[in-house]
């Protein structure tokens, strides 16, 4: 037998909602789902008239189901809002690059403008990268910060008011657990505003707030609305995964539970003697954050530096890390122009250099001399070594000073000058004005990039 629709009006009930558990038909159930996000939005006045608005849209069904509800809404109820689509490409294969697909999809069909940006582009860094120098553990904190910190840095692009997120309710009750179950007080207090973000940043919304994520599929199902629903690959081994699970097994025996853990996490208070981190603003990316140097920075530096599980964890760790790492990049360097000074004392008979002696003079012969005795003394130069100081085809295989180079990015800038009829190389920054006729012969010491004995200048120490 038919069960008719609650609400009276005559048609047959099509299914039976999971978060009150009336029987409506699919015109009453979307009246119903759409009229409550409204309810949300202007109750806690998430909107002012004439915002420029970014969905964050990620090809899901909450991301789907947030910019058609709000194109909806925006025009039934005259909002007056610009609405467009941001969306992160974190760099995951087979996963996000085919979300993607999705996203554009809703752009032709909700008639929106999108923006996409990459971690590649914002970081230098794509999640499959990461995820090959970290392992599978971890991978949700690295991707998690990285990703809020994209949407701020693309909604500044976009010079919007707000940014628009799918968070529903069973993914506010996953976070509220969460935080209880490690004690994250400081989470805790703000993981159940409905708008985020202080003064001077750009605020998040969350409309979908007190939107089962049950009704979220049902409405994108009868609505017919396209949307990318594979799970992320790196998922799995997240620990809101565990969280979720445990939600879905309380929900099966009290429904209600979803709202009751929400109403739970908004009003359970904190002693006063507890200490609650403030926002402020990162001094290196001038974003908003909790520390002094934000997580995304962070964890960022340790990537760069080869340290990937810099920003796991304690503070405390990771400033022993980065005392380790500078103590032992020292020494490298200390070791490394040790050898080559010892390589260079081995050598400094045999001048080897690709390019004509800079004085026709070699090592022994370089004393204060001026270039009016470099005619008379070049006939002396074989005495330590080969008698030919004017080759230029000599080939050197110093592979210790290329990795040197290569290792630490060191370039020393060079320019040509005439002294009678040699072409001398020196530093930029040597002054030939008053007498052009003199070379430092010292400086020109300096500068042998063969093996004639030192290597100051290039190592710039």
């Amino acid at each position: 037998m038919p069960i008719p629709c609650r609400t009276g009006c005559g048609k047959n009930a099509m299914l039976k909602r999971p978060k009150t558990g009336d029987a409506l038909c699919k015109e009453c159930f979307f009246w119903a789902f759409e009229t409550e996000i409204h309810f949300t939005i202007t109750k806690a006045e998430l909107f002012k008239r004439g915002d420029s608005v970014a969905v964050a849209a990620s090809g899901g069904k909450d991301s789907t189901v947030l910019a058609h509800v709000l194109k909806t809404l925006n025009e039934r109820y005259d909002y007056g809002l610009n609405l467009m689509l941001l969306s992160i490409d974190e760099g995951i294969t087979g996963y996000r690059d085919d979300s993607l697909e999705t996203v554009k999809q809703n752009r032709d069909d909700y008639e929106m403008s999108l923006k996409i940006l990459s971690y590649k582009d914002l970081y230098g860094w794509t999640m499959d990268e990461i995820v090959a120098q970290i392992g599978r553990k971890n991978n949700c904190t690295f991707c998690g910060v990285f990703r809020r910190q994209a949407l701020d840095r693309g909604a500044a692009m976009l010079g919007v008011k707000c940014i628009a997120t799918g968070h529903n309710a069973d993914d506010i009750a996953e976070t509220v657990l969460m935080n209880v179950l490690r004690g994250d007080i400081a989470r805790l207090k703000r993981c159940t505003a409905i708008s985020t973000g202080s003064e001077g940043t750009i605020p998040r919304v969350k409309p979908l707030k007190y939107t089962y994520e049950k009704e979220i599929v049902m409405y994108a199902h009868y609505k017919k609305l396209v949307y990318f629903s594979t799970e992320c690959v790196f998922a799995p081994n997240a620990y809101r995964g565990h969280a979720r699970a445990l939600l879905k097994d309380m929900e099966k025996i009290r429904p209600t539970c979803i709202m009751d853990i929400i109403y739970s996490g908004e009003t359970m208070a904190v002693k006063e003697e507890v200490t609650l981190p403030t926002q402020r603003i990162c001094t290196r990316c001038k974003f908003v954050s909790s520390q002094e140097v934000c997580k995304a920075c962070v964890l960022l530096e340790g990537l760069n530096k080869g340290l990937p599980k810099l920003g796991i964890g304690k503070s405390s760790k990771a400033k022993r890390m980065l005392d380790e790492y500078n103590t032992k990049k020292e020494q490298n360097l200390k070791d490394a122009t040790k050898e080559l000074d010892n390589d260079g004392e081995k050598t400094e008979n045999n001048c080897q250099s690709n390019q004509k002696c800079r004085s026709n003079l070699c090592k022994n012969k370089r004393n204060g001399l001026l270039n009016n005795e470099i005619t008379e003394n070049k006939k002396s130069c074989n005495n330590k070594c080969s008698g030919n100081c004017d080759r230029t085809k000599v080939i050197v295989d110093n592979t210790k000073v290329d990795n040197l180079l290569a290792k630490y990015a060191i370039h020393e800038p060079v320019k040509k000058i005439n002294t009678d009829d040699n072409i001398v190389n020196v530093d930029e920054d040597f002054d030939t004005s008053d007498n052009e006729d003199v070379v430092n012969i010292d400086q020109e010491d300096d500068t042998c990039s063969a093996s004639c004995g030192t290597m100051g200048s290039l190592m710039g120490f």
